[in-house]
């Protein structure tokens, strides 16, 4: 690739890449495993049934395992790495983390984001912090979560 970064290959931004009211669609999506919310609960120490027990699960409202909400989370996280945090320097702050609707074993997981603020650094030049709101949604497009995040970025002028 040389000395020239390909957009094709780009992965983050810097700060002055993030422009507020710019939209981001993360692709690819990811579908949730039941393997995945098993191993999950289990390392996290969420042991609740509705999580782990078909048999309990089934007599809930839900009908079905629920998979863990912290997992919804991290993964909605991840799927913004591409296009927000790869360049992060620290993810500083998670703010209004909201759980909209529940998801299930098998549901696929797409989100979007948006850059709703930025200020420059006041004790350092060479960075500054963008300040993102994240929707996830599911396969059938409904809002599943939604959270904000505030994330110090270098500038690309001190690369």
């Amino acid at each position: 690739m040389g000395e020239k970064e390909d957009k094709a290959y780009s992965f983050g931004r810097y700060f002055e890449e993030f422009v507020i009211g710019d939209r981001y669609s993360h692709w690819p999506g990811k579908t949730i495993t039941e393997a995945e919310n098993h191993l999950f609960s289990l390392l996290t120490m969420n042991h609740h049934p509705i999580h782990l027990d078909a048999n309990y699960a089934s007599t809930t409202q839900f009908g079905k395992i629920l998979v863990v909400g912290t997992l919804v989370f991290s993964l909605s996280v991840g799927l913004t790495v591409r296009d927000i945090s790869a360049k992060a320097i620290a993810n500083l702050e998670y703010l209004n983390i909201k759980h909209l609707a529940p998801v299930f074993i098998g549901d696929t997981l797409y989100a979007f984001s948006e850059v709703i603020d930025k200020k420059q650094s006041s004790g350092k030049p060479d960075r500054g912090v963008v300040h993102i709101k994240t929707f996830t949604q599911n396969q059938n497009n409904d809002i599943i979560l939604s959270f904000e995040r505030k994330i110090l970025v270098p500038k690309k002028s001190a690369k």
